[in-house]
Parts: C-alpha cells; structure tokens; sequence
C-alpha cells in the first residue's frame, strides 16, 4: 500500500483498535483458481510483542480452505469511513484556485500467514465469542446457547476455522493532513453542513494524535 508520510499509520494500539471497530475484513489469498477476496467477520486476539491474531470462520463449502495452503501468506484488508472532499471546501481555493478533488479514508492492512483449524470445540468457542463480543451493545445480547444444543452442533459442523498470524499491520489515515489549518478546517465545516462530521473522517480530522503537515 501506497503511504504518503502525511497518512502513515504505525502504532499497534491505533491499529489495533480500529480492527476491532472494523471486525469484516477482506482475506485476500492466492489458492489453486487464482486470487481470492473473502470478506468475513474477525477477532484480534493480542499477544505481547507482536503484531496479534485474527481468528474467524468460513463455510465449509467454500472452498478456500482445500485450495490455499497451510501458513500461506495472505493480506487481510479492513476499512474504515470514507469520503469525497470537493475543492470547494479548501479556504485556498478562494485564495489561489489551485486545489483539486480528493477523497479521506482510513484502512488497515494486515498481513500475515493463514492456518485452518477443523475442530469443533475451537470452533464453538470462537463462535460463542464472537457471538457475544458483537452482541454486548443490544439490550438483550443473544447468547449461542440460546438455541438448541443439537442445532449449534449442526451449524459448526457446517464451518472451517482459521488463524492468521500477524506479521505486520499498516495503516494508512488519510484525512487533509497535507492540507494546512484553513483548508482543514474548510473540510470540517464542509462535513458539517453535509451531517457527516460525526463520521470517523471528522474525527480524523479533528484527533490530536493524528500527524499534521506544516501549515
């Protein structure tokens, strides 16, 4: 991934929070037909010193788990808000006229090697908490052991397992930081009036934390 010093994103902790507020990611693999994109709901388990874990599940018809094989390297893509940004929210426009359309974005890339996993106590523990973890914020959370005993044992039975060991995250938060304080600024207000600053683009462009080009 292409990454202006602008948008670079390096820290584990803001990588790391954003897959968790971004769980559908693209598992982008190269198999026996070629390349493949899967798009599938993970968890990111931490591990001390290093980049983590994603651990999801497939059908088990899908035939990506026969195809790729084991400790493959694959890339897993997630993303975040996303906007078009018009020039004619940059205060330079009025000043020079020399501005053009862009868009802001955040993604993270995770790259890594992938192992499947054919074991149905794993696979209801994984299930369970994904269940769970995604279910917290309801009123009243579903839990797997809602539903009958022999059901959930017929719907394992029916997925594969998967570990991807993290080799490297990068990120890439794209939100006018090259831009300077006016244009910036311009691009809030513009979100505003359109609703959108409450989107993660308007905190992009208003956390602190993010680097910011000399005005």
């Amino acid at each position: 991934m292409y990454q202006p010093e602008h948008f670079r994103e390096d820290r584990r902790e803001v990588l790391h929070a954003f897959i968790r507020r971004h769980p559908l990611g693209a598992l982008v693999s190269m198999g026996a037909a070629g390349l493949t994109a899967d798009h599938i709901p993970m968890e990111l388990v931490a591990r001390d010193g290093s980049d983590g874990v994603l651990r999801g599940h497939l059908a088990r018809a899908n035939p990506l788990w026969r195809s790729v094989p084991a400790e493959a390297s694959v890339l897993v893509i997630f993303g975040g808000a996303d906007r078009y940004v018009t020039p004619s929210w940059y205060a330079t426009k009025h000043e020079t006229g020399r501005v053009v359309p862009t868009w802001n974005y955040a993604v993270v890339h995770a790259h890594g090697r992938l192992r499947f996993i054919d074991d149905p106590a794993w696979l209801h523990g994984l299930v369970s908490g994904l269940t769970d973890a995604h279910e917290a914020r309801l009123t009243t959370p579903w839990k797997v052991t809602d539903a009958p005993d022999d059901y959930v044992a017929q719907m394992v039975s029916a997925i594969v397992g998967f570990e991807i060991e993290i080799d490297h995250l990068t990120g890439k938060f794209k939100a006018s930081q090259n831009r300077n304080a006016a244009d910036r600024e311009g691009v809030l207000a513009g979100l505003e009036a359109d609703g959108l600053a409450a989107d993660e683009v308007g905190e992009l462009l208003r956390a602190p934390e993010i680097p910011r080009s000399t005005p």
